[in-house]
């Protein structure tokens, strides 16, 4: 066996993908790092904007409270990471994406980087639409309901824990028409199939809709009606990439 041929083994393939993979994985929490260190001196500030749509319907005197000690000071930390983390996800997904992207094939390369790129913008867009739209509407709904004599006082970590929740639930649930497009691209399911079952999607959105949202209706409302649009939007999405699947084998670059 030659030198060369010995370098190529599956052995010192592995061993390279390892170093590979390590590579990106420090590059990738050392940019997590940065981000989360440069927005330390904005933590309070960051909870304090994360607090607004609450304290903005509570009643006049209304307040947040801290029931432990050290709440005041773990929470705003708490937050700055995921906001970090938040704010860090595109060089995440970069890293991730220049550790695979040379084991892919040209068609998969093609199809990958639109997933990707509308799968971030879309959480991203639930994110926001959950925080200008859902939880001032939430609060809103929450504070007249709230019984005579009975103070709304809310302690920070049970909001964060809240407010985060909400965050994950409506920016997963807007990767609908993402996951669509991976079905129809794995052969599971056809356009046809997602028009003929938009009936039975539209009852199990609303199911998905009451487990994962406060309970309430208005919540609840919030996150079935734009899925419901987004169902749509996938089905549209599916039909532009369904055509374009060849039965060929792929060829890598």
């Amino acid at each position: 066996m030659s030198m060369q041929d010995a370098d190529s083994s599956p052995p010192s393939r592995l061993i390279d993908h390892l170093i590979e993979l390590r590579a990106r994985l420090l590059r990738a929490t050392a940019g997590l790092v940065l981000v989360f260190v440069a927005l330390l001196p904005f933590s309070q500030r960051l909870y304090a904007l994360l607090a607004e749509p609450l304290l903005h319907k509570m009643p006049k005197g209304g307040q947040l409270i801290a029931t432990d000690v050290a709440s005041p000071f773990f929470v705003p930390l708490k937050l700055t990471f995921f906001v970090a983390l938040f704010a860090a996800m595109p060089w995440l997904l970069y890293q991730l994406w220049a550790f695979v992207a040379p084991g892919l094939y040209r068609r998969e390369k093609k199809l990958a980087v639109p997933l990707l790129v509308s799968s971030l913008l879309l959480f991203y867009a639930g994110c926001a639409f959950a925080y200008f739209a859902v939880l001032p509407a939430v609060f809103a709904f929450l504070t007249r309901v709230t019984p005579t004599g009975v103070a709304m006082m809310t302690d920070i970590t049970h909001y964060l824990d809240f407010v985060l929740v909400v965050f994950l639930a409506f920016g997963a649930s807007f990767e609908l028409p993402v996951a669509l497009v991976i079905l129809v691209l794995l052969g599971w399911v056809t356009p046809a199939q997602l028009r003929e079952w938009r009936g039975y999607a539209i009852v199990g959105i609303f199911i998905v809709a009451a487990v994962i949202t406060p309970p309430d209706v208005v919540s609840q409302m919030l996150l079935a009606l734009p899925m419901i649009l987004l169902y749509e939007a996938g089905i549209l999405a599916a039909r532009m990439v369904a055509p374009g699947r060849k039965a060929e084998a792929p060829t890598e670059e």
